[in-house]
């Protein structure tokens, strides 16, 4: 049986955090044909005092193995920081990435993430993503394609 996309009393995450990722399960169309989803946890969302207007926000995001993430942006400069596994990346007309622990990945506010998966069928893959974002923005937006 597969987990939840989001349980979120369990990962503490906040109300907006929340939304997004439910809106997102919803509007990708989440179904038994596809990949595992990742299990997304909130470590911290703060205004940012020396930047009116932005709020910092870090999430760790856990993908099973072949699990991936739907097409999606963030409105948000995204900085992302592989712990554990190979993840692969790419955006809209960028070449796809193959990164191992302590290497990084950046998005920019405009950027469409078209892959976004472990690399491995059988080990987990872990990274922090930390965003500086409008405060209650929601941390991820679905494309539709």
């Amino acid at each position: 049986m597969r987990a939840p996309l989001i349980d979120a009393a369990r990962v503490g995450l906040s109300w907006a955090a929340t939304a997004s990722f439910l809106a997102f399960s919803l509007v990708s169309g989440v179904h038994a044909a596809d990949p595992p989803p990742p299990r997304v946890s909130e470590l911290l969302a703060q205004p940012l005092a020396n930047v009116p207007g932005k709020e910092a926000m870090m999430l760790t995001v856990e993908y099973p193995p072949g699990g991936a993430d739907p097409i999606h942006r963030h409105n948000a400069s995204a900085f992302v920081y592989v712990i554990d596994g190979t993840v692969e990346m790419q955006l809209e007309g960028g070449k796809k990435v193959t990164l191992q622990p302590g290497q990084t990945f950046y998005e920019d506010p405009s950027s469409v993430h078209l892959v976004g998966r472990n690399a491995s069928d059988t080990k987990p893959a872990k990274f922090v993503v930390f965003l500086v974002k409008e405060p209650g923005a929601p941390a991820l937006v679905p494309v539709e394609r």
